[in-house]
């Protein structure tokens, strides 16, 4: 089983605290590590041979598009987003999710083109830094404020 498919059995089980809100299409959840604030995942229901954009049909494509972008105004809102940053990626897990960053001038420190530039001209190391993790009480705080956003959109 892949690393998002035990996020979501945690989900279904009631054991993964990050989780946020269920949707038609995705889970949403807030990011383990947290340097970019507010970072938050959507993680697509299904896995298996659906593991690209384009095995989905068409309407589930859109449902599941228009729903990432409504997790992603939430977050922007919810956390004082600049920009917001979107991540498909897939080849550490090719489970379909996307990664959503709010970004703020400076969040990158003097890294990238001048301070500027995309999350992962950041060093690695420092971005998955346990220190970047939320406390218990900070996490709740977070869900909060995302599943309150979530719900003025929805």
């Amino acid at each position: 089983m892949c690393l998002i498919c035990d996020r979501i059995e945690m989900i279904k089980n009631g054991t993964n605290p990050y989780f946020v809100r269920e949707l038609e299409t995705g889970y949403v959840v807030i990011g383990d590590n947290q340097h970019f604030y507010g970072y938050t995942l959507f993680l697509y229901k299904h896995h298996g041979d659906r593991t690209e954009l384009f095995h989905l049909d068409m309407a589930e494509r859109a449902k599941f598009m228009e729903e990432m972008t409504v997790v992603a105004e939430a977050a922007a809102k919810a956390f004082g987003a600049e920009k917001m940053n979107y991540e498909l990626l897939g080849m550490g897990d090719a489970h379909l999710h996307w990664h959503l960053y709010p970004r703020r001038s400076g969040d990158i420190g003097g890294y990238g083109n001048h301070g500027k530039g995309p999350v992962w001209w950041y060093p690695m190391e420092k971005m998955y830094s346990d220190d970047n993790r939320p406390t218990a009480e900070e996490l709740e705080s977070m869900k909060k404020k995302l599943l309150e956003m979530l719900d003025s959109i929805v």
